[in-house]
């Protein structure tokens, strides 16, 4: 397994020396953009951690599909990730409790995919919310999970994920679901191990 964070604007500086990976918030709905992200992902890449972005899906009634594709140009444009990096959607309840649908969910995914086939597209949700009947099973090249028990032990059955959330003490930890960094290099490169 391997060790990683995910930060946003909440946690300015953070200590990447020891980690393998860091997802980043990038982006949010249309309009925000996390000023710290550039200082963020230069500490990660000074320590040689694999890095990703992430875009928080703004959830809301009625939300046209014109809008999702408009929050997934927001995202790809704004997040400015290298060839390597690793793009997330994070899909989540709001502070109102609301959020987007599974099928929004899944159309930015695609989009996102769409505007960037070179990049690896991952979903982050927690487990109530993707153990949900109604929650559609389309993650984009991989899941991330959070489910706060001990690392690398999510309760997601028999489905596959990539990383896994398992606290938010003192940042949001998470572990690789890879055997090294030079390995989760390459799937965020679309190598295979023969390359």
């Amino acid at each position: 397994m391997l060790d990683g964070v995910d930060v946003s604007s909440h946690n300015p500086e953070y200590e990447a020396k020891g980690l393998d990976f860091v997802f980043i918030k990038a982006t949010e709905g249309t309009s925000y953009t996390n000023p710290r992200r550039d200082e963020q992902a230069k500490t990660a890449r000074r320590a040689r951690c694999v890095v990703g972005f992430y875009h928080f899906l703004k959830p809301g009634r009625g939300l046209r599909p014109a809008r999702i594709t408009a929050q997934a140009k927001h995202f790809v444009k704004h997040c400015q990730a290298r060839d390597g990096d690793i793009l997330a959607l994070d899909w989540e309840t709001d502070p109102q409790g609301r959020r987007a649908t599974s099928a929004q969910k899944d159309k930015f995914l695609r989009k996102v995919k769409e505007l960037r086939p070179e990049h690896r597209i991952v979903l982050y949700c927690n487990r109530d919310l993707w153990t949900d009947p109604g929650t559609g099973d389309h993650t984009g090249d991989g899941l991330w999970i959070a489910d706060y028990r001990k690392a690398g032990e999510p309760r997601v059955k028999d489905d596959d994920w990539l990383f896994h959330q398992y606290t938010s003490t003192p940042l949001d930890k998470n572990v690789g679901r890879f055997p090294s960094r030079a390995a989760l290099k390459r799937w965020a490169t679309f190598q295979s191990d023969g390359e």
